[in-house]
């Protein structure tokens, strides 16, 4: 007789995926375009509501996650059941193999099947608890990490797809989509990043990227548009120093694009 294997994570991913209100996937087909630093801003806006919020990076060969939020290095604890999330700030827990590795340049040379196992281990084993939201930065791509986690999460919330106006990442943006669509993930709109910069001599706004493009792509793919955020070089210190952006430079225009799309992906799940 033929032994039948039943993988108990399914049910306990089950359970624990319950207890969060709202499951939102943060993903680009195209690296470069800031997606982590959206979702990681994402996630530290939804923190200082007062919303119990998750950080989950999912992207197992190059996490910055855990940079972005000032916790590489730190260890987790655990009572030998569960893994306890670092506490990235009030209301913030957040997991990433930036923070397991011990050795921030350490590669990690895994194959599909060993990444697989990890991806469950953060949902089934990590204790989360009881949360409002739980926000997924996943790695560039349509490949195994977004996948699996499209296919693992039940009642997944929705996902925003970062892009910029570059014509190549427009068409990788229309590949998420229909990513997205395949599997059966609402798309909670598009964010075009990185649009213009603001010279700091002259205060003349230079267009870093084509503009438009995101707003166009939305409109032809039949899904909501979030929005375009401006860049500014002192996001990019912020990431780098483990510190929130758009807590720390509310009145800036990149922080108030960041929360407008925000609000507008909130009002798409909740539509």
């Amino acid at each position: 007789m033929h032994q039948v294997h039943v993988d108990h994570r399914a049910s306990i991913i089950k359970d624990n995926m319950g207890r969060i209100k709202r499951k939102i996937l943060v993903m680009s087909n195209k690296g470069g375009v800031g997606k982590s630093t959206i979702a990681v801003n994402f996630a530290a806006l939804l923190a200082a509501r007062g919303q119990r919020t998750g950080l989950l990076d999912i992207d197992i060969h190059g996490p910055s996650v855990a940079r972005m939020t000032g916790q590489e290095g730190r260890a987790h604890t655990s009572d030998g059941k569960l893994i306890e999330p670092l506490e990235a700030a009030p209301n913030l827990k957040m997991i990433s193999m930036g923070s397991i590795m011990q050795e921030a340049d350490s590669p990690v040379i895994w194959r599909g099947a060993l990444k697989m196992g990890v991806l469950k281990q953060f949902l089934a084993d990590v204790n989360w608890g009881e949360l409002d939201a739980l926000v997924i930065d996943a790695p560039p791509g349509t490949g195994d990490e977004p996948l699996t986690i499209c296919q693992l999460i039940p009642e997944m919330t929705g996902a925003v797809v970062v892009t910029t106006g570059q014509g190549v990442a427009l068409l990788d943006s229309r590949k998420a989509v229909n990513f997205l669509k395949q599997v059966g993930i609402p798309v909670l709109g598009v964010l075009e990043n990185m649009t213009s910069f603001a010279c700091p001599h002259c205060a003349k706004e230079v267009n870093l990227f084509k503009t438009g493009g995101g707003a166009r792509a939305a409109a032809e793919m039949g899904v909501p548009f979030l929005g375009s955020v401006p860049f500014d070089p002192a996001m990019v210190d912020a990431g780098d120093d483990g510190r929130f952006y758009s807590l720390e430079r509310p009145e800036a225009a990149p922080a108030a694009a960041i929360k407008a799309a925000l609000d507008k992906a909130l009002s798409s799940a909740a539509g």
